[in-house]
């Protein structure tokens, strides 16, 4: 669907940026083997909700707030499939919007995503400035609490290791904004494939990254592969109020 939103993004909505809103990430443990038991799709364990956070057996982990950046474009379209014929390994991603004082899935909220292509450049800016569009979307998180993605690897650019921009908002507010990344040992996979090959190595990896550094390691999406592509998925938690 290529329609654009009623988002109330910060732009359309004069409403101060909500920056370390306490955006939260994951059920604790339960991520990386729930994510995977259920298909993908983020659900709150038997015994879990407001009593099973009360009584610790359901806990989530603190994710860092990370910088928005330069590239950022308000009111996207609400599409599922952001590739515009980008060429690049295929990339489907289930990012998981949860309440942190529940771990219940959040309905609704919207979720933008943006990334580099696989020459590393942004829509809109530098040598993707003619085009305002590829690989940026919104998505509507579902009754599971999650929005679903069609899109490629990212590429890399210079002093970045390579990631995907995120941004959550609810009832018009920004309640997360952060980057996703991948382990550098998939990156080095990928990129030895075309069209990622016919560029020189990278000069930034993950250790190297000063925004990867603060707080990267729990914004790192889980990823299995899937036909010749690859499936990302990742739990944000953020509080409603």
């Amino acid at each position: 669907m290529d329609d654009r939103a009623d988002l109330q993004t910060p732009e359309a909505t004069p409403e101060p940026r909500l920056t370390r809103r306490g955006s939260l990430l994951g059920f604790g443990g339960l991520v990386a083997g729930g994510l995977a038991a259920a298909g993908w799709e983020a659900l709150a364990p038997p015994g879990g909700g407001p009593a099973g956070v009360a009584s610790g057996a359901v806990s989530c982990v603190l994710a860092p707030e990370q910088t928005e950046g330069p590239f950022y474009i308000p009111n996207e379209r609400v599409r599922r499939n952001i590739t515009e014929g980008k060429p690049g390994t295929p990339l489907e991603l289930r990012l998981s919007v949860v309440d942190a004082s529940t771990c219940r899935p959040v309905r609704n909220a919207a979720v933008d995503i943006w990334h580099a292509d696989a020459a590393g450049a942004y829509s809109g800016f530098g040598a993707g400035s003619a085009s305002r569009t590829f690989l940026r979307g919104v998505q509507r998180t579902d009754a599971k609490g999650i929005a679903r993605f069609t899109t490629i690897y990212p590429g890399w650019y210079q002093g970045r290791t390579v990631h995907i921009h995120v941004m959550v908002h609810v009832g018009g507010n920004v309640v997360h904004t952060g980057q996703l990344y991948f382990s550098d040992a998939l990156t080095d996979a990928v990129f030895r494939r075309s069209p990622y090959s016919r560029r020189g190595a990278r000069d930034v990896r993950n250790p190297q990254d000063a925004i990867y550094r603060n707080g990267g390691r729990r914004s790192t999406l889980t990823v299995r592969r899937s036909g010749s592509g690859y499936v990302g998925a990742i739990a944000m938690g953020v509080h409603l109020a």
